[in-house]
């Protein structure tokens, strides 16, 4: 019997609202009230309520309780707005005015209808000039089914400056939000079609429109909806009827958080803006893993190295020399910056390091700054590619007529210390060690279009590699002799 009983004290407590606009309807109809435009159109939409109020109280059908209780929110709102004209007020509405506001307080009829929030505020809160937006203008959708809602809300924010948008399903909801951008969605919990908590839970799964704040609107005191909704990430609630300080409150707020989001993300987008700028423009310059290492962590810019085991390579342009000597400038640098470039994509593909150009030699290093099981191998597979490449520039220098190159290529695996070295003023990640030494000297005795490589390297290697006969060679600067070995193909 509880549900009858309620509904019987809400349509009670209907036709009293209903009878309090009756002077209201009677001076309107007699056209003995002369209001200032707007007030005229907010008193045209509180009598266009009250008459969709009688029509539900003469077929309190389906849902009848949830919308009369939304009519009757939207004829107090009217009437609060008409309030708020003060002195502009026709004598016959201001006077008619307190007893319809008095009869739309919701009644103490069982827990469920049990007054509203906005009963506990004090009437000083409600004094026009409290009713400002703390907040800078936002762009607001309000999503009801009923017009009466949509046209109220409307007018209470646009009042405060904020652009309102409306939508009287869910559906149209999110279409709008796909098109949109909005600050602070007003959503009505029960409405046909996708309900209030389905809109809610499409937000928050939309990784675009989960930061957008949501205050849910219910006509009933349904604490179990509500608490499920703030925990699927409802940012606030109101009950019906609402109060216009409330509302504005809850809006105020809405914008402040979605303002604070949109700065983080700006934020954040300028960090990574900045950081791929960084990265960039150091990656001109080091290897990418030297960039992470450095970006990272701040003791990678540190001062400092140890000791790493890696496969050193060092390849070089045979009788480079001569053409720079002969060749104008621009189709010396046409010639390096092809050669070098296509180089440089070979090696930073195989994780190698390069450690400088000397002029039309490279220098690079696999096992440093980031150690891997297969340095070696990369290396050898590595200086391959290198080789195969040549043809390809080779062919664009023809085209361009310029003179075709032959590369050496020397591979040497050793101890080396790896780190920053330099000043605190001028750094760089480089390598120091005997290993570094005696692979310039191999790359000394390569013939063009060979890769020479060390026992050293051959020892690390995991996989069959194939070689020419071994050859013990003694290098300038070097007091014993090495074992090396021509590369000519690695298995796969």
């Amino acid at each position: 019997m509880p549900q009858k009983n309620d509904m019987q004290a809400t349509i009670a407590w209907a036709q009293r609202v209903v009878d309090s606009t009756l002077p209201l309807a009677a001076a309107f109809r007699r056209q003995t009230v002369v209001l200032q435009p707007q007030a005229a159109q907010d008193l045209r939409a509180l009598l266009e309520a009250t008459q969709a109020l009688v029509e539900r109280i003469a077929d309190p059908s389906g849902d009848a309780r949830h919308d009369m209780m939304n009519l009757i929110g939207a004829i107090r709102g009217y009437g609060e707005m008409l309030q708020e004209e003060g002195s502009e007020l026709h004598t016959a509405v201001a006077t008619a005015l307190p007893a319809l506001l008095h009869a739309s307080v919701m009644p103490n009829s069982s827990a469920e209808s049990a007054p509203s929030t906005y009963q506990n505020i004090s009437h000083s809160a409600l004094e026009p000039a409290n009713r400002q937006s703390a907040s800078e203008p936002g762009v607001i959708l309000a999503v009801d089914d009923m017009p009466e809602n949509r046209d109220l809300v409307s007018r209470l924010l646009g009042k405060s400056g904020h652009t309102v948008l409306t939508a009287e399903s869910g559906e149209e909801a999110l279409e709008l939000l796909n098109t949109m951008a909005v600050d602070v969605v007003l959503l009505d919990l029960m409405m046909p079609g996708i309900g209030g908590a389905a809109v809610l839970q499409r937000l928050k799964d939309n990784e675009r429109l989960r930061a957008t704040p949501v205050v849910m609107i219910s006509g009933r005191q349904d604490m179990d909806q509500i608490i499920a909704c703030i925990q699927a990430g409802a940012d606030d609630y109101l009950l019906k009827p609402f109060n216009p300080v409330l509302l504005q409150a809850r809006i105020a707020a809405g914008i402040e958080r979605k303002r604070w989001h949109d700065r983080e993300d700006q934020y954040r987008e300028q960090l990574e803006r900045r950081e791929r700028f960084i990265r960039r423009t150091f990656g001109r310059y080091l290897s990418d893993d030297i960039v992470d290492e450095i970006l990272e962590s701040p003791e990678g810019l540190e001062l400092g190295g140890d000791l790493r085991e890696v496969t050193i390579m060092m390849s070089d342009i045979r009788g480079f020399t001569t053409f720079s000597e002969h060749l104008p400038p621009q189709q010396v640098v046409t010639l390096l910056n092809r050669y070098l470039g296509r180089m440089t994509d070979i090696i930073l593909s195989y994780q190698g390091t390069i450690d400088e150009f000397l002029g039309d030699a490279v220098l690079a290093v696999f096992g440093a700054p980031r150690r891997r099981d297969n340095d070696a191998e990369r290396a050898v597979r590595c200086a391959i590619e290198m080789q195969q490449a040549m043809d390809a520039i080779n062919a664009a220098n023809l085209a361009d007529g310029l003179p075709t190159l032959e590369m050496a290529i020397a591979l040497n695996t050793g101890t080396v210390v790896a780190g920053n070295i330099g000043s605190e003023r001028r750094s760089k990640y480089g390598f120091v060690g005997h290993a570094m030494n005696v692979t310039s000297r191999i790359e000394d005795i390569t013939a063009p279009n060979e890769i020479l490589a060390a026992q050293s390297t051959i020892d690390a290697i995991g996989v069959q590699c194939q070689v020419g006969d071994r050859r013990a060679v003694s290098v300038r600067g070097i007091n014993e002799t090495i074992a090396v070995y021509s590369i000519e193909g690695i298995d796969s």
